[in-house]
């Protein structure tokens, strides 16, 4: 059965605020997240991933007056990530309105925190990211916003997560990230060949055609993306019209 291709607008919040950098640096203010999501949910965003990117540096919880703010103006699925590390924290956003929640460095910090959540609220609702960077021929794990280089090669990585419970992963391309040169084809073509969990793909949208070859060239589901959204550089009705002529996609 085919299934439908997704859009996913991804908000990084810091300090109350949507932000975004390049290859995680260079972060400059891009709008009030509560008006975002209501304006992507209004356009036909089909989910909405929020980043508390700054909660695991500073070692404390996610922000939640913004996902109850958020629940209570969008009416599409949204998932929650950053300083995710116990089966509390999960609930308590879980609770407050998020339908999945994302966890990344607490993933590898302590592995059996995903099956963990998964027992408890169901593989459904747990997103694992993964934040990968090129290294000779391989591709590596980084946490901790980045900045932490794990040595994990990632295509074993994402195996063992899903063999742990994760229901989806989140796959960010660091090289790619901000740069608007496209997505990591080749990656993603070889992570869907070793696990059978949806994918989301981040990191390099810049056109209308990356989102092309992502969806053509790959099993990926989920294509996400934040500044070419966030500063209107292309429109998700505009996207996702050109998508439908060449996959299916909800309109």
């Amino acid at each position: 059965m085919q299934v439908y291709k997704r859009i996913i607008p991804c908000l990084d919040i810091q300090n109350g605020r949507t932000v975004k950098g390049t290859n995680f640096e260079g972060i400059r203010d891009a709008g009030d997240p509560v008006e975002l999501a209501k304006l992507y949910s209004k356009q036909g965003a089909d989910e909405l991933v929020l980043l508390d990117i700054s909660a695991t540096n500073e070692e404390r919880g996610t922000f939640l007056p913004i996902v109850e703010a958020v629940a209570s103006e969008v009416n599409i699925p949204f998932t929650v990530g950053g300083g995710i590390s116990s089966v509390e924290t999960a609930r308590k956003l879980l609770r407050s309105g998020a339908d999945k929640v994302s966890i990344n460095s607490s993933a590898v910090k302590n592995p059996a925190l995903i099956t963990e959540l998964a027992n408890v609220f169901g593989s459904q609702c747990i997103v694992v990211a993964i934040d990968i960077r090129k290294s000779g021929e391989s591709w590596v794990v980084h946490t901790h916003g980045g900045k932490r280089d794990t040595g994990i090669d990632a295509l074993k990585w994402l195996q063992k997560v899903v063999s742990l419970g994760a229901g989806e992963l989140l796959i960010t391309s660091m090289d790619g990230d901000g740069t608007k040169n496209g997505f990591a084809l080749d990656f993603y073509k070889e992570a869907e060949q070793l696990v059978s969990v949806p994918i989301i793909a981040s990191g390099g949208a810049g056109t209308i055609t990356h989102f092309e070859e992502l969806f053509t060239q790959t099993p990926v589901t989920g294509g996400l993306a934040a500044s070419i959204f966030h500063f209107g550089e292309i429109s998700i009705p505009e996207l996702k019209n050109e998508l439908s002529k060449i996959t299916r996609i909800r309109n």
